[in-house]
């Protein structure tokens, strides 16, 4: 009950504390490409990243600790995708999510589930798995200041 209240306190402070990014398109969840209709529509959302909160650790010189809110709107799937060399930790707050790092099976996580991914981790697959409803993470990083906290795969 003491993670659930901390996560809660941590989300509800958050919240009041807006940050800026220095990766507008990663910030606001778009994309710079322009795509004629009949491609934009084959294709699936994406999810968008709401900073919350960046603060330096005061007593861990060079990390900086991240928190993010990440939505994915009905049957939203990110690309592939690695956090360098971050800490990352998720927390499902609303809907569901299925999420799959290398090596690793896939894994469906509800509303409350969460899970860790080491540094260097390589991201194969997160999706909402509902066609109707959204999905929302928390995310909080720990990561080098300065470090990119998302970097996409090229495409293939």
């Amino acid at each position: 009950m003491r993670i659930a209240g901390g996560l809660l306190a941590v989300a509800t402070l958050t919240a009041a504390t807006a940050c800026s990014t220095s990766d507008p398109t990663h910030a606001k969840g778009t994309t710079a490409a322009v795509a004629s209709p009949a491609a934009t529509a084959s294709k699936r959302p994406t999810e968008t990243l709401k900073p919350l909160l960046q603060q330096a650790l005061p007593h861990v010189k060079g990390k900086t600790f991240t928190s993010v809110i990440v939505d994915f709107p009905p049957h939203a799937r990110a690309k592939p995708h690695r956090h360098g060399q971050a800490f990352v930790y998720a927390y499902v707050l609303e809907g569901t999510v299925r999420s799959q790092l290398a090596g690793k099976p896939v894994r469906t996580y509800h509303q409350g589930g969460n899970w860790v991914e080491p540094p260097g981790a390589h991201h194969l697959l997160t999706e909402n798995t509902s066609p109707t409803k959204r999905a929302r993470l928390l995310v909080v990083f720990v990561s080098s200041t300065g470090a990119k906290l998302k970097v996409d795969d090229p495409a293939s």
